[in-house]
């Protein structure tokens, strides 16, 4: 394959980050739909070739901001750590890449953007290790795991989803870090109350 001559005066890598940042940006902002390969190449500062040279397009460029978030939720998401740890977790490395966060949102409300199975796959681990975690006795056997999952999902999403409640009850700004700080220390403490009710 003859390498696109614009890719000769760059550095790769480093092209291809700065298009997946601008991609990430967009589809943040517009969803998969509202998102356009025209602006993505104009934020990243390369013709719009090379975002097919690179990615085959728009479904593959959305597909690789999906495996980069993957990659690194592995990071931050310590599932040997307390249920209440990991679900701050999720909300300190939410209020972090407010733009991933937004992405799902974006895909929750429009359920656009190609069928990512690595996303469902994740969940079924997911579900795996909750089910395992209440057979240990971490939390109570009448509580449905899944749900729980989906509970935890929502609340660790809050301060994307619904930053106008955020606002309203906390009086805090949902994109700061102080917000993140508060809302992950109580939800840990919510959530480590639950599995302190299945001990008693």
């Amino acid at each position: 394959m003859r390498r696109a001559p614009e890719e000769k005066r760059r550095d790769p890598e480093r092209t291809k980050a700065r298009i997946l940042q601008a991609a990430l940006e967009e589809f943040a902002a517009k969803g998969f739909a509202g998102a356009r390969v025209n602006e993505i190449a104009a934020k990243a500062g390369v013709n719009k070739q090379l975002i097919s040279y690179y990615f085959g397009g728009k479904e593959g460029l959305y597909q690789a901001i999906t495996t980069r978030w993957q990659s690194e939720e592995s990071v931050f998401a310590d599932r040997s750590s307390s249920l209440g740890a990991l679900v701050a977790g999720y909300v300190r490395a939410g209020s972090e890449r407010r733009d991933f966060g937004k992405l799902l949102v974006w895909q929750g409300l429009t359920e656009d953007g190609p069928p990512d199975p690595a996303f469902a796959e994740e969940v079924r681990r997911d579900l795996e290790g909750l089910r395992r975690r209440q057979q240990a006795g971490e939390f109570p056997s009448d509580i449905d795991p899944a749900a729980l999952l989906v509970a935890f999902f929502a609340m660790a999403s809050a301060g994307i989803s619904f930053p106008q409640l955020v606002r309203a009850a906390l009086g805090l700004d949902p994109a700061s870090p102080e917000f993140a700080e508060h809302y992950a220390g109580q939800l840990e403490k919510l959530v480590e109350h639950l599995v302190e009710a299945t001990d008693s």
